[in-house]
């Protein structure tokens, strides 16, 4: 559909703040200093992408143009604190620092002993100003100071209000377009979660659906069979023994496809709610809904039995361990993502599990998972637990142990097995969402890939909600 043309109302009101700004730079009276500074200010805020850079033009300019030294402080939402962040004489800090006292948020410049401190402003959406076209309920952004404060002249001061504007309004379109950035990467990598944890798995539909399409024949093919003993003189009792035991066989059989068929729809339909949460489309990541629960009781055992059977059409032993089970751990965990960590965990182990000469030199081929305590692991007191799922086989190269859970890697044996790469980035970020974090080792008999999760402290546990 082509996008209607603009009314002559609109252009307008534009030719009308056209005048309306002609009338404001004529009245400024700007020196040519200060004009250069801001032309240059404006090249070089389109000419740097990095926020880092764009910091250091904002320090840089007036000390290039003007001969005045300044300081960068932003508000940090989430420290509800105002930060250095850059400045001219010693350059961008590597880390933020807690600005000091004397720096403060206000809606108009202010003094402090040695410099003037001036309030970068948001720029105002079209709905925050009034009929006037005066900006109204403008956010306060950050902090421009500006020293020694007895080089700064009155001219100076209004220019330097005027330059704290353009620094919030370059600041604030910076900002919402790395968030644009930063949700599409989200929805380009939920594209790639849906296909692996989502679209993959369902295929198993297929095949659950043909193995109930071959029980149907065998009906078929036994009500041919009672349609014969029907019509047949002299039916000996054996062939009535023989009709009976195709009948209960096949009630079972169809018994246990249906139940493997709701359990896949129960698995599939948890991974699709935890995909499609509206939050993580408004947030652009991964929005979690914890709730206490049994890891091994409401996580592992549902994904293990999910695999059950294909581990066995493959050969592969499943070790489980009795303490999961002998002492169940609860914990504040995302149930739909955490089980999706397990699922690809099980998934990577049908593919690539092998068979080794153990050291009782017997073959084995086998997956193995379990838990083990970490006391003090994320700091003094801080104690973690450790989930491992461990599967027999050659170990990875050192450069595919580095680089495993990156996305889009995938090692030299995987080249022939179909998939993307994505499972163990998904972990990764799943697990990193909760505090956690998750690797690989190689041990003696095969390869170890686990993840880290943080102990609720015992003084400080929240009310569950869930």
């Amino acid at each position: 559909m082509s996008q209607e043309p603009q009314s002559s109302t609109d252009l307008q009101q534009i030719r009308l703040r056209i005048r309306e700004k002609q009338r404001n730079y004529a009245s400024y009276n700007l020196s040519p200093a200060q004009n250069d500074l801001l032309r240059a200010f404006f090249d070089l805020a389109q000419e740097f992408d990095s926020n880092e850079d764009f910091y250091r033009v904002c320090v840089a300019a007036l000390s290039e143009f003007l001969g005045l030294h300044s300081r960068l402080y932003l508000f940090d939402k989430e420290q509800e604190k105002l930060a250095l962040v850059c400045e001219s004489e010693k350059g961008l800090r590597a880390k933020p620092v807690v600005a000091p006292e004397h720096v403060r948020l206000s809606f108009k410049s202010y003094e402090s002993e040695h410099s003037l401190l001036v309030p970068i402003h948001s720029k105002p959406s079209p709905e925050s100003r009034d009929e006037g076209q005066q900006p109204i309920n403008m956010q306060i952004m950050g902090v421009l100071e500006v020293y020694p404060l007895e080089k700064i002249s009155k001219a100076d001061r209004f220019f330097l209000r005027k330059y704290a504007n353009r620094i919030g309004y370059n600041l604030h379109n910076r900002l919402i377009s790395h968030e644009n950035i930063r949700h599409l990467r989200f929805i380009n990598n939920l594209v790639m979660d849906i296909e692996h944890n989502v679209i993959t798995p369902n295929m198993y539909f297929k095949h659950l659906f043909n193995q109930l399409k071959a029980r149907i024949g065998d009906i078929d093919e036994l009500e041919k069979m009672i349609a014969g003993f029907k019509a047949a003189q002299g039916v000996p009792s054996g062939s009535c023994e023989l009709v009976i035991s195709k009948v209960s066989s096949l009630h079972r059989s169809l018994l246990e496809n249906h139940r493997e068929l709701l359990e896949h729809h129960a698995n599939y339909s948890l991974f699709l709610e935890s995909l499609f949460r509206r939050d993580h489309f408004a947030q652009g990541r991964f929005v979690l809904r914890p709730r206490k629960c049994s890891i091994d009781r409401e996580i592992v055992s549902p994904q293990l039995d999910h695999f059950l059977s294909r581990f066995g059409a493959r050969g592969i032993t499943v070790e489980k361990p009795l303490d999961m089970r002998e002492e169940e751990l609860f914990l504040r965990v995302d149930v739909g993502l955490l089980s999706q960590v397990y699922a690809n965990f099980f998934s990577n182990a049908v593919k690539y599990t092998g068979e080794i000469i153990g050291r009782n030199g017997r073959a084995r081929k086998a997956i193995a998972y379990g838990r083990e305590l970490l006391p003090d692991y994320f700091g003094p007191g801080k104690a973690a637990v450790k989930f491992n799922v461990f599967t027999t086989g050659e170990h990875l190269s050192e450069t595919e142990a580095k680089t495993v859970f990156a996305d889009g890697v995938r090692g030299e044996r995987s080249k022939a097995v179909p998939g993307t790469g994505h499972g163990l980035a998904f972990v990764k970020q799943v697990v990193e969402i909760h505090g956690g974090v998750a690797g690989y080792e190689a041990t003696e008999e095969g390869n170890n890939f686990y993840f880290i999760l943080p102990l609720p402290d015992p003084n400080n546990v929240p009310v569950d909600q869930g």
